[in-house]
């Protein structure tokens, strides 16, 4: 059912994307279609392709990309780093979540003894700060009346499941209608899990490591979409220790897509909110790490290339604004996007491909093609990218 269930929603997915027409403005555009030489380097980033079945593992050195290896995994359909940087968990349509070991250089070993820590189907994947939980979500119940699932897994030092502590299986979760689980992200002071839940909005979930039972499902804050054919495809947080912003990417907004922005401390959206997002499916949002700039990966029509869009963050006092940037062209149907440790590339991957990687330079917030590639053994088919912290 649940594999069902993703078919449904790509299906809305795609329809929404060949139906709309721009009715705002978007960010005025820079895209190329020349990558630029560099020298620049990058720490260790890995890419899922689902159609080749693949976790591909890579590094850019002095503007040459490297393939550290290509591990070969059925159905992959997310991925997260543990925040040490020892272990990457991906989840699978089929068989659930398994582990690897990250050893010198990037290179992966299968963990676990190469079972599965988890036999959920999740679409989407992080581990807590403290390392302790790791948080899947995913779709649950019949065409129709979709619910969303939320759990927290107990995990050990060594990255396998730690049978001395329970899973929590929230039973008390918001009833939805049409719920999708289409990203997660768990905010830097491990206080809230934010879940973005296509018609059904964006899911809050206080948090606390510390607990048996450390989502508060009794306790959730749900963002609506701002229309009625509304759905929100992703979520982030504000990078720094102390947020300042969050972010949700929703289309169908004024016939577009839209990048929300909200206070985290207090939840309310900003008085400018929403932005136009630059495309039609704001299907994911990098705030990077110096916390000026916030990325938004943007997919147009089905068989169009879509582009990134950027915003700078501005500051007076304690209020943060964003601003419209520019955007550059990307693959087809980009769906992830990561800053690599160095902080010199924004990574993209497209799952249309045309290309399916492309690795931006940053300057001053505009990005500049440097490195397309096709992961895998397959032009098209990459659903995520994460990157070694």
């Amino acid at each position: 059912m649940k594999n069902g269930i993703r078919v449904v929603i790509g299906l809305v997915l795609a329809m929404l994307l060949a139906g709309c027409k721009g009715f705002w403005d978007p960010p005025p555009s820079t895209s190329t279609t020349t990558t630029t030489p560099t020298t620049l380097s990058s720490g260790v980033f890995y890419v899922l392709n689902q159609t080749s079945g693949q976790i591909v593992a890579y590094d850019i050195s002095s503007g040459t990309l490297n393939k550290i290896g290509a591990y070969a995994i059925a159905g992959p359909t997310a991925m997260a780093i543990a925040p040490n940087g020892n272990f990457l968990y991906v989840s699978t349509l089929a068989s659930g979540i398994f582990v690897y070991d990250i050893g010198s250089g990037g290179a992966l070993t299968p963990g676990n003894s190469g079972g599965s820590v988890s036999g959920e189907l999740a679409s989407a994947i992080q581990v807590d700060p403290s390392g302790l939980w790791l948080i899947d979500a995913y779709t649950i119940g019949a065409v129709g009346s979709y619910g969303l699932q939320v759990d927290a897994i107990p995990i050990t030092a060594s990255g396998t499941l730690d049978n001395s502590r329970t899973e929590q299986i929230p039973n008390n979760l918001p009833s939805f209608t049409n719920a999708s689980a289409n990203g997660m992200v768990i905010s830097p002071d491990g206080k809230n899990v934010f879940v973005a839940a296509g018609e059904a909005g964006t899911v809050a979930i206080p948090f606390s490591s510390g607990s048996a039972s450390p989502l508060a499902a009794s306790s959730t804050h749900t963002f609506g979409p701002l229309h009625a054919l509304g759905a929100d495809l992703s979520v982030a947080v504000d990078p720094s220790s102390t947020p300042r912003l969050f972010y949700i990417g929703e289309t169908n907004v004024n016939s577009t897509g839209a990048l929300r922005v909200f206070d985290y401390s207090t939840l309310a959206e900003a008085s400018y909110s929403p932005i136009a997002s630059g495309g039609l499916a704001p299907s994911a949002i990098l705030p990077i790490a110096s916390g000026q700039y916030v990325y938004v990966a943007n997919g147009q029509s089905t068989n169009s290339k879509g582009n990134v869009a950027w915003f700078p963050v501005t500051a007076s006092g304690t209020t943060y604004t964003v601003t419209v940037g520019s955007t550059i062209a990307s693959g087809v149907q980009p769906t992830s996007l990561a800053e690599d440790s160095k902080g010199n590339f924004v990574l993209a991957v497209s799952t249309g491909g045309n290309p399916d990687l492309e690795a931006y330079t940053i300057s001053s917030g505009a990005l500049t093609s440097a490195i397309t590639s096709t992961t895998g053994t397959d032009p098209v088919g990459a659903v995520a990218v994460a990157a070694l912290p």
